[in-house]
């Protein structure tokens, strides 16, 4: 190799070395993403299997609601929203360094989270199409795909006891 060849290879080893030293650690640990997001989102979505979200009358100040369903962007939107966010969030369950509750890595690398968080991805997508048809029936075999996908990954990396989460 040319000197010109190693002083370019070494200055790109060194760019990659920087920018992955300055990639930025996920703020939420994978406890508060699943609470601040994947939760109240997916109830939005179970909600609307029971009830007709057109039938959901707006808040006294739909601009202060803090039921999505009932706020200024709400009825079947709100469903919308809650099932793209939930897609949105299943990308964000595979940010490496976010951390587990108990201090544990996210386990970003293995194969079934990756798996899980597709499935997450693939069920808010379904519920998305089905909130933009308008149809409770396709609600409710979404909601099904989602509480599965949930299901997957709580089983494995979940409902385990204290430092065995997320492993």
């Amino acid at each position: 190799m040319t000197k010109p060849m190693w002083a370019l290879l070494a200055g790109s080893a060194f760019f990659i070395s920087v920018i992955q030293a300055q990639a930025p650690v996920p703020p939420a640990t994978l406890n508060q993403l699943m609470r601040g997001t994947l939760y109240p989102e997916s109830n939005v979505v179970f909600a609307a299997q029971d009830v007709n979200p057109a039938d959901v009358p707006r808040a006294k100040d739909p601009n202060m609601a803090t039921d999505l369903l009932t706020s200024s962007f709400g009825k079947w939107e709100a469903v919308e929203n809650s099932a793209l966010a939930i897609a949105e969030v299943a990308t964000l369950l595979t940010v490496p360094g976010r951390k587990c509750a108990n201090g544990v890595d996210v386990p970003v690398q293995n194969a079934d989270w990756i798996r899980f968080a597709g499935q997450m991805r693939d069920a808010g997508m379904a519920a998305y199409a089905a909130a933009q048809a308008k149809n409770q029936d396709k609600i409710i075999d979404t909601t099904d795909l989602l509480a599965k996908a949930c299901q997957s990954c709580h089983s494995r990396y979940r409902d385990r006891r204290g430092g065995e989460r997320c492993k």
